[in-house]
Order: structure tokens, then sequence, then C-alpha cells
């Protein structure tokens, strides 16, 4: 008797896991597990982004361009995997700009190795600023470390690169944190500042989570996320 109730138990057991995490995609308003899904909401472009060589499976569901969310099941080798983000476009130079600020809110998994970054684009794609708000394992920035800097409401160690294909500055949280809310303009006019580029036109301000590996399978979200530029 105790075997058959503890093997029905058992049962029903996997049967809530299975319908819970069926029920994320099920219930969301849209999902993918394209490697380059994409979807358009509110003035904003979610994409899956799994670009990355050696990569595994990954899913992404949103309800809106702000509360959205993957499930990634990358090995753990070297490489960054995947990207995926929900993104605006600005399209205004810096000198047009009076204000451009985001917030974030995010859950994400304590093993694997990733950063929940933010990655904004200039000039046709010709600079890529980072901004890390936080980061897990073993993961690290183009470049060298140039200073430490408090702007935009946070402080960050500054790291100045090349990809090959164009320049990147990385900025670094200097302590991990899942909410709050940047002032990308004071950032990016900090950059100018120091005469790293000019008045460039700002592209696409983008938001999501730099993968690298994610064995087994794990859960990142965002919870919410909005950029505001005028």
């Amino acid at each position: 008797m105790h075997n058959v109730v503890r093997s029905v138990l058992v049962s029903l057991t996997a049967a809530a896991v299975v319908a819970t995490t069926a029920g994320v995609a099920e219930a969301a308003t849209w999902s993918s597990s394209d490697k380059w899904g994409t979807w358009s909401n509110g003035g904003y472009t979610v994409r899956n982004d799994v670009w990355g060589s050696g990569a595994g499976p990954q899913t992404i569901w949103a309800n809106s361009y702000s509360n959205w969310g993957v499930w990634a099941d990358h090995p753990n080798t070297g490489g960054i995997k995947s990207y995926p983000h929900s993104a605006k476009n600005v399209g205004r130079t810096l000198s047009s700009l009076r204000q451009v600020s985001s917030s974030f809110t995010v859950s994400r998994p304590g093993s694997g190795a990733y950063e929940t970054a933010y990655d904004i684009w200039a000039n046709n794609n010709a600079y890529e600023i980072m901004l890390w708000v936080n980061k897990q394992g073993a993961v690290g920035p183009l470049g060298t470390k140039q200073t430490t800097v408090s702007v935009g409401g946070h402080t960050w160690d500054v790291y100045k690169g090349s990809n090959g294909s164009n320049a990147v500055f990385s900025f670094l949280r200097t302590s991990n944190t899942n909410a709050g809310t940047v002032d990308v303009l004071a950032v990016l006019n900090w950059i100018k500042a120091r005469g790293w580029f000019g008045d460039v036109t700002l592209g696409e301000v983008q938001f999501g989570f730099e993968i690298t590996s994610a064995s087994g399978g794990l859960n990142f979200t965002s919870n919410s996320y909005s950029v505001s530029a005028s």
C-alpha cells in the first residue's frame, strides 16, 4: 500500500513539474525555439539570437517586450552561445537627445556562465557599448581595463577593446544587481567626453542575457524592461 501511494505521489509530482514547465511557454503570448526567432511588440523587437558555435537548445517566450524569458541548455564549454534580448531602436544623435534611460528587473539562475547586460549600438554598429549589471561563472569582457567610474546611476569597471568588427566599450557593474534604472545617455556622453567617439547616432538599446553555458537547462527571466528616449 505504501509503495503504491508513493508511486502515485511521485507520478503526480512529475506531472505537476511538467505542467508547470510547459505552462510557461503555453501561457506566453509568443514563443520560439528557432535560433533566430524574432517577435515585434510595442515598438520593441524580441530575439532568441542563438548565434554562437556549439550551442544547445534554447526556447524564448514573451508576454510583451518587457516580460519575457528563455530556457537554455548550452554545454559547459567556452565561448558565447547566445544573447536573447529585447531591443528598442532610438535612431538619433547624442546631441539631439535630452534623455535616454532604461529600467529592468530580472530573475536569473545561480549557476551557469553568463552576464545580464545591455548591448547598445551606435553609428550603424561601428561602436558597441555593453553594460553588465550582473555576472555569473567564468565570463569576462573584451579589451583592457581603463578606469572605474560612477556614471548613469551606477559604479562600473570600464574596459575598452575590439571584437575585430567594431570597437567595444564594456561597463561592468562593481557589484551584481537584479533590478535598477540606468541613465544611458549619461554613460554615452561620458564616453564621448573621453574622446572615444563623437556625436554618434544611437541605434538599438538591447537588454538580455549573454549566455556562455547553461548546462542541464536554466531559466532566465526579464520581469520588466523599458527604454525611454526623448
